[in-house]
């Protein structure tokens, strides 16, 4: 039976791991990997021992009609990205898509994903959103920033340590020192932190505090 298997992973805490994904992961032929060696411990935590192969945004491109034909051919494949649920800013579109332009069935597992718990634990408005994922780095950044300043929407965001200060720095330039923001880092591990306030506030904490972990951003839109 040809079927591909969108399995997320836990974001940082083991126990978010589903007793379905586990199942499932130990039952397919293949499993498709962001980072085998990062998922090899994850696999070896819970003892799957199934065959796995890497799949990242570097070589998906080429590895997406060869993955067809052996889905074609019967084989089950799970895909899996380093944490999270695979294709929220990770590698898993195109192979979704592929797959359903050949009539092959996919089923996505539900799971952890870092978005939801910032969005919630933020305190602002989630009846609607809109997750715009990592900015641009340099081209279509201002571009993009400008649209976005009139959103009316929640707004989150990823964004790499490294780069926070500058993100919200351009936050205030586009949107306001006084917007409110949420900024929850670590997510599901130890130092787990959620930092709230306007953007001036929160620019001017992690100035004095260099941030450290994987981060999402919530803001608030447009008034």
């Amino acid at each position: 039976m040809m079927k591909l298997y969108i399995v997320p992973t836990p974001i940082g805490n083991l126990k978010d791991m589903t007793f379905r994904a586990i199942e499932v992961l130990k039952e397919v032929d293949l499993i498709l990997a962001e980072d085998t060696r990062t998922s090899g411990k994850l696999l070896k935590h819970f003892e799957i021992n199934t065959p796995s192969q890497s799949h990242h945004m570097h070589n998906e491109h080429k590895t997406v009609e060869g993955l067809i034909n052996k889905l074609k051919s019967g084989t089950t494949i799970a895909l899996i990205s380093d944490a999270g649920t695979p294709a929220i800013s990770d590698p898993g579109f195109l192979l979704t898509r592929a797959c359903v332009e050949n009539d092959i069935d996919v089923e996505c597992l539900p799971g952890a994903t870092a978005f939801v718990p910032a969005l919630v634990n933020s305190g602002l408005p989630n009846d609607k959103f809109v997750f715009e994922g990592f900015l641009p780095i340099k081209k279509g950044r201002q571009t993009r920033l400008n649209l976005l300043a009139e959103e009316t929407r929640t707004m989150i965001f990823y964004e790499s340590p490294h780069k926070l200060l500058k993100t919200l720095a351009h936050f205030c330039e586009y949107f306001g020192d006084d917007r409110p923001v949420s900024v929850s880092r670590e997510l599901t591990k130890l130092y787990e932190e959620t930092i709230r306030g306007s953007v001036k506030e929160v620019l001017d904490y992690y100035t004095n505090k260099p941030p450290k972990g994987e981060i999402v951003i919530v803001v608030g839109g447009k008034k």
